[in-house]
């Protein structure tokens, strides 16, 4: 294709976001049913153990984010965008189903942690390359003028992924007594996932390449070369992926992921109002996505990205002394709507921004493995270092260190220049 019509823009970027959604629901269940079927693949110690050492694991998920990215990006800056999200979405699907089948420690002792390793460490593949190639294909075939807008789908999908895993939980937790869901229960998302991973794939096969990736292949288009080779001549543009993800990924994962076992584990709230709580601030926090997304296309990213960096820097130890010491879920809610709606400002831009730093030719790995590496670090850590703080005392160290991280991406928003305008992507 050469050009892009809105209506089959419209229909590639819809099922492009249902197959980032599908992927982000199996990984985000690992998380949201942590709390069930942590005492299944762990010697039942102490909760704060348990979840310790689910946390490890979610983790080295992580830290296998970089190797998808590396690899995924490779291959969706030579042989598609369309190609890379397909693989990408298999291998998520091969995860979910290895842990919804994996026997409990009791029966097979350490070879079940073992596999719950292994899955998470296929998944972690999978979503490092989903990343930086769903990004890349959302900002390439979003027309100029909205590109924000479009581009904000990514992780209204990604947040959708965790509503919906929340959805389930919750159906879950009205049908089931506590000891099913602790027995069996917290497998059932996770065939879900591997059974709608089938469906994901069916709408990626029917995606059109972007017209970007098309041109790129093009006889006159310029020599082929090594990727890594080519992307070491944007040492700029990589340093500056990883200043403006530090932040708002160790952000992003306090107040969406860990904030379901901080409402347990220091605000004393159950795991069902827990659920409640983090499933009403996912539903409001999606609104804020497409929003911001649409302001960035006025007003420009570097605003967008500031008001975050601001918020989270002056706001997060305050709000989460009142988040640790409420005990009213409505004040719970609003304190973490508040959070996620400064949040967003990072959230809902990231990914078009990235995109815009980076030539078509190195686009796919450029926004990926930077930010893959910077998330490996800071986000998947984000929760072990959390307990961690509390299991030595000092929980309040943990909320000076996101926003320290806060201040440091403030920084890169202060000093780089306006993607939107002059940034490297063609209509």
């Amino acid at each position: 294709m050469t050009s892009a019509t809105p209506a089959s823009r419209l229909r590639s970027i819809v099922s492009g976001s249902i197959g980032n959604l599908v992927e982000w629901f199996d990984w985000y269940a690992y998380s949201a049913f942590a709390l069930y079927f942590a005492p299944v693949f762990f010697p039942k110690d102490n909760e704060t153990a348990q979840l310790l050492n689910t946390a490890a694991i979610f983790a080295v998920g992580f830290l296998m984010r970089p190797l998808g990215a590396w690899l995924l990006g490779i291959y969706a800056d030579r042989h598609g965008r369309r190609a890379a999200l397909l693989l990408s979405v298999q291998l998520m699907a091969g995860g979910s189903l290895l842990i919804a089948c994996t026997p409990s420690y009791a029966r097979i002792g350490v070879a079940a942690p073992a596999l719950l390793l292994l899955a998470r460490l296929v998944q972690g593949i999978s979503v490092g390359g989903e990343y930086g190639t769903s990004a890349t294909y959302l900002s390439e075939m979003a027309g100029a003028k909205h590109r924000g807008f479009w581009s904000s789908f990514q992780y209204l999908t990604l947040m959708g992924g965790q509503l919906l895993a929340l959805s389930v939980q919750l159906g879950l937790q009205a049908l089931l007594t506590p000891a099913q869901l602790d027995e069996w229960g917290w497998r059932v998302p996770f065939v879900i996932g591997a059974i709608a991973a089938g469906a994901a794939l069916y709408l990626r096969t029917h995606m059109d390449e972007t017209a970007a990736f098309v041109r790129q292949q093009e006889p006159t288009a310029a020599p082929r070369r090594s990727q890594l080779q080519v992307l070491w001549q944007y040492p700029g543009a990589v340093l500056t992926v990883v200043g403006l993800t530090l932040g708002g990924t160790l952000a992003f994962y306090t107040f969406t992921t860990y904030a379901q076992k901080f409402l347990v584990n220091s605000s004393g709230f159950s795991k069902a109002q827990a659920t409640s709580i983090s499933f009403v601030v996912m539903a409001a926090a999606l609104l804020f996505q497409p929003l911001l997304g649409a302001v960035s296309d006025k007003i420009g990213r570097r605003p967008v990205l500031l008001f975050f960096g601001i918020g989270a820097t002056l706001g997060t130890v305050p709000l989460l002394r009142l988040l640790a010491h409420t005990t009213d879920a409505g004040v719970a809610t609003g304190l973490l709507i508040a959070a996620l709606f400064v949040v967003a400002g990072y959230t809902s831009i990231n990914a078009v921004v990235k995109a815009e730093l980076f030539p078509t030719e190195i686009r796919a790995l450029g926004v990926g493995l930077p930010y893959a590496l910077t998330v490996a670090v800071f986000g998947g850590t984000a929760e072990f270092v959390a307990l961690y703080a509390k299991d030595q005392g000092a929980e309040e160290w943990y909320y000076w260190y996101v926003a320290g991280c806060a201040l440091l991406s403030l920084v890169v928003y202060w000093r780089m220049g306006e993607t939107r305008t002059a940034g490297r992507m063609a209509d």
